[in-house]
């Protein structure tokens, strides 16, 4: 997964504000992660980075000590290699 970029949908119960601050901090200590959604409403946790989903899922199972359930898997290839696809051509 070093070349791919990631984009994961989570299902996480957060029902409190305390919650919302515990998984905000995990997701902002994650090395891999570049960017996060959190969408407190819906329980909904948007991630995108250069990742294993399934490390990060049980990242934040462990973390937050709540089930997790990933909705939603998007790979998209980096626009460095697209370029140097299009260039070599």
């Amino acid at each position: 997964m070093s070349g791919r970029l990631c984009c994961m949908v989570l299902r996480l119960n957060i029902d409190c504000y305390g919650c919302f601050r515990k998984l905000r901090r995990t997701l902002l200590n994650m090395k891999e992660i570049e960017t996060h959604l959190i969408e407190k409403q819906q329980c909904k946790v948007s991630v995108c980075g250069r990742l294993r989903p399934s490390d990060v899922a049980i990242k934040i199972r462990k973390k937050m000590n709540r089930r997790v359930e990933i909705l939603e898997i998007n790979e998209v290839e980096d626009e460095q290699t697209e370029q140097n696809q299009i260039t070599s051509q």
